[in-house]
């Protein structure tokens, strides 16, 4: 049995739901409602987020400095910040919180847009929804794949660019505040980072279409997100959006 199996009560819903939808509009325009209602309830996640991102960017230099007061000695280090963060109601760990409550749903979604059932038939501008890109015919079939792809390849290098941006400012204040520097093993890797920006891309290739318009609705309100709440110009999560 299928470890996606225990998802299998959560993709019934989700089903009915989407099925629901597709009742009084198109069964894709039903998946892109749906998401986004999903997406709208977990905001309040992302909201909490953004203000541990924006507390721990104001914190920086009192890290700085419990970092020189208790150089090699990591114990001690660990409990001031501890008491900092406790101090200021700020959380190291509050940006992977949203990332973390959307593994589940994208796991519901994969799992419905995977197994076949009933909405798969369905068409987007003739296009079966639960068609894979390598069995397209036709230059219509492509057509819609092409925009779909040209659409998330659009978002990955808005959030390519973002998080190369977050990583030089993250890099100048790192600088500015005399803090650690990444090792010389890490910096590739550090690097390399914003690419990832692309995966959702090369992922959607491997999908049914169904699964690329969640794709493509889910890195949308991503995107559109993270410039709502970063629009003042603090300082945003160097981690590219991938969802």
């Amino acid at each position: 049995m299928s470890v996606f199996a225990i998802l299998d009560p959560a993709v019934g819903l989700a089903h009915d739901v989407v099925a629901a939808l597709a009742q009084v509009v198109p069964t894709a325009l039903a998946i892109v409602l749906f998401t986004v209602c999903v997406r709208l309830a977990l905001h309040p996640l992302a909201r909490a987020a953004s203000r541990g991102e924006k507390a721990r960017a104001r914190l920086a230099p009192r890290i700085a400095e419990l970092n020189r007061k208790h150089k090699g000695r990591p114990e001690k280090l660990q409990a001031a910040l501890a008491e900092l963060y406790r101090e200021e109601k700020a959380s190291p760990f509050a940006g992977c919180l949203p990332m973390l409550v959307q593994i589940p749903f994208f796991s519901v979604m994969y799992r419905l847009f995977t197994t076949p059932n009933d909405l798969l038939g369905h068409t987007l501008f003739g296009a079966p929804l639960g068609l894979h890109v390598g069995s397209a015919h036709g230059a219509g079939e492509w057509a819609v794949f092409a925009v779909l792809y040209a659409g998330l390849a659009a978002l990955g290098y808005v959030n390519f660019r973002r998080a190369r941006r977050a990583q030089a400012k993250q890099a100048a204040q790192s600088a500015h505040a005399r803090t650690a520097q990444p090792s010389q093993s890490a910096q590739p890797a550090l690097a390399l980072l914003p690419y990832l920006s692309f995966g959702t891309v090369l992922f959607a290739a491997l999908v049914p279409l169904a699964a690329a318009v969640y794709l493509l609705t889910t890195s949308t309100w991503t995107a559109a997100e993270r410039a709502w709440l970063y629009r003042d110009g603090a300082p945003e999560p160097a981690v590219p959006a991938l969802a």
